[in-house]
C-alpha cells in the first residue's frame, strides 16, 4: 500500500483555484493510494459569504472523477470543518444529512481571532495566539469527545492541532514559541478518548519551517501516551503539492514510535503501515505567502 493524503483543496474551496481532476492526476504521478478532498466549510460569520461549499456540485464533481479514474485509486469525499463553539449545533445537523468518507475537524479562529489574519494577532507577543490555538483544540477535541460519550462521533480527525506557527513564521519571520506541554498531553489524551484521530499536516516543511503540524515531539508523545495510528495531509491548494513531503514524515512518524497512518472510507478508520522507504527529514521550502 502507498500514501493516502487526507488534506486537501480544490477550487470547492475559497482559497483554491485548482480543478479537481489536476490533484487526482498529481496524486496519481506520485503514485499514491488515495486522497480525500476536504474542502472548507466555515461557519464564522466573517468566512461565511465567502464559503463556496456547494455539496451537491461537490458530490457530483466527486462522482465523475471516481468513475474516470476509480480503478487507478481512491478519491474521498471528505469536509474541513471549522470549529466554532457557536456554530456547533447547525454543523451537526449539516453533517447529519451529508454523506463523507473523512470529517476533519479544524481550529482556525480562537474566539475572535482569526489565525490566518495579521492584524489578529498582538503586536509583539506571539505567545498568546500561540497558546490561544491550543486551548481552542483542547476545547474542540473535549467537544468530540462529549459527543463520543453519548455514543455519536461527529468527527473523525483534529487537523493540524498547532497550526498557530505556521503563522509565527509567516508573519514574524522567526521559530514559533515551546508549546504548552501540559496543553499538548490534555489534547491528546482528549483525543485517544474521544477516538479523534491527530493529523500531521506537512504543509509547513514546504513553507520555510522544518517540521510538520504538530511536530516529532508531541507525536512522540502522542505514541507514549498510547497512541497508535495518525492520519496525513499535505493540505494542497494546489495539485503540485499533492502528497508533498510524506517520506519525510513517515520517517518521523515510525521514529517517534507511529507506525500506522490512518485511512477514511465512508467514516470507517483502516490502519496502513508507514512507508517503509521512508527519507530523513529534511529542511523545507520557501513560503508561499498565498497559501492559507
Amino acid at each position: 500500500m502507498g500514501y493516502f493524503d487526507q488534506h486537501l483543496h480544490s477550487w470547492h474551496s475559497f482559497d483554491s483555484q485548482t480543478p479537481p481532476e489536476e490533484n487526482v492526476r498529481r496524486a496519481l504521478e506520485v503514485r499514491l493510494t488515495g486522497l480525500t478532498f476536504t474542502e472548507h466549510y466555515d461557519t464564522h460569520p466573517q468566512d461565511w459569504p465567502t464559503c463556496r461549499y456547494d455539496d451537491a456540485r461537490y458530490s457530483d464533481e466527486i462522482a465523475a472523477l471516481r468513475a474516470r479514474f476509480g480503478e487507478q485509486i481512491f478519491i474521498g469525499k471528505g469536509i474541513e470543518v471549522c470549529y466554532q463553539p457557536a456554530q456547533m449545533g447547525a454543523v451537526l445537523d449539516f453533517l447529519e444529512r451529508h454523506e463523507f468518507d473523512l470529517v476533519l475537524l479544524s481550529v482556525h479562529w480562537c474566539g475572535d481571532r482569526a489565525l490566518h489574519i495579521r492584524e489578529h494577532w498582538p503586536e509583539r507577543d506571539a505567545s498568546r495566539m500561540v497558546r490561544a490555538n491550543l486551548e481552542t483544540a483542547l476545547e474542540a477535541a473535549r467537544f468530540c469527545r462529549e459527543r463520543r460519550q453519548r455514543g455519536e462521533r461527529a468527527f473523525d480527525v483534529l487537523g493540524h492541532l498547532d497550526l498557530a506557527k505556521r503563522y509565527v513564521y509567516r508573519f514574524f519571520e522567526k521559530p514559533p514559541p515551546e508549546l504548552d506541554p501540559s496543553i499538548v498531553d490534555e489534547i491528546l489524551r482528549t483525543c485517544l478518548e474521544a477516538d479523534l484521530i491527530p493529523e500531521v499536516n506537512t504543509s509547513t516543511l514546504r513553507q520555510g519551517l522544518d517540521e510538520p503540524m504538530p511536530g516529532p515531539g508531541v507525536i512522540r508523545r502522542y505514541a507514549e501516551l498510547g497512541g497508535t495510528v495518525m492520519s496525513l495531509g499535505s493540505d494542497a491548494h494546489r495539485a503540485r503539492d499533492i502528497g508533498a513531503d510524506f517520506d519525510r514524515t513517515s520517517y518521523l512518524l515510525r521514529n517517534a514510535g507511529i507506525a500506522q497512518v490512518a485511512c477514511y472510507r465512508a467514516r470507517a478508520l483502516t490502519a496502513e503501515p508507514a512507508h517503509p522507504h521512508a527519507k530523513r527529514p529534511m529542511h523545507g521550502r520557501c513560503p508561499d505567502p498565498h497559501v492559507r
